[in-house]
């Protein structure tokens, strides 16, 4: 894989982005065919709606192949919200994960925003270790069922 670069989200990555979650949150974790609509909701309203000065989503790639993306949107004033967090199997493990939520936490640092959170599930190991090593806490932890799955649902903060 050669250098991965990181550019802007486009309208046009939406359904490459659905796709993407939905397949892999079935394969990954058996979550159900709800998952994917609600990818897409918040995606067509992040399209629709985002205010770009203290709104950005990201796609990382390299060989022209999408690896991942992630997304900073307002949560409340002080506050964003780290949104649709992926990488493509093959990106994992060479440190674009930490890009990626390098590129989202300096976009809400240099917006204004105090602090950043995140909703996420137990099961993603490799994400909530790297939102430890990265200074994130967990402040909250429920069992829930979500997307035909017995999950634990976690919520992360962060403070500038």
């Amino acid at each position: 894989m050669t250098e991965t670069i990181l550019r802007p989200f486009q309208a046009e990555d939406t359904d490459w982005l659905v796709d993407q979650h939905a397949f892999l949150y079935a394969s990954d974790d058996g979550f159900d065919d709800t998952f994917g609509p609600l990818v897409r909701s918040i995606l067509d309203g992040y399209v629709s709606d985002h205010d770009p000065a203290c709104e950005q989503g990201w796609i990382a790639e390299a060989d022209g192949a999408r690896l991942g993306s992630i997304f900073c949107v307002r949560h409340d004033q002080q506050t964003a919200k780290l949104r649709l967090f992926l990488l493509v199997p093959q990106a994992r493990g060479r440190g674009v994960g930490r890009m990626l939520l390098q590129r989202c936490m300096g976009f809400a640092r240099d917006s204004g925003y105090a602090g950043m959170t995140l909703w996420t599930h137990e099961s993603h190991r490799a994400a909530c270790a790297l939102y430890a090593r990265t200074g994130w806490e967990l402040t909250a932890s429920k069992p829930v069922h979500s997307f035909g799955q017995d999950l634990v649902e976690q919520t992360w903060v962060y403070r500038f």
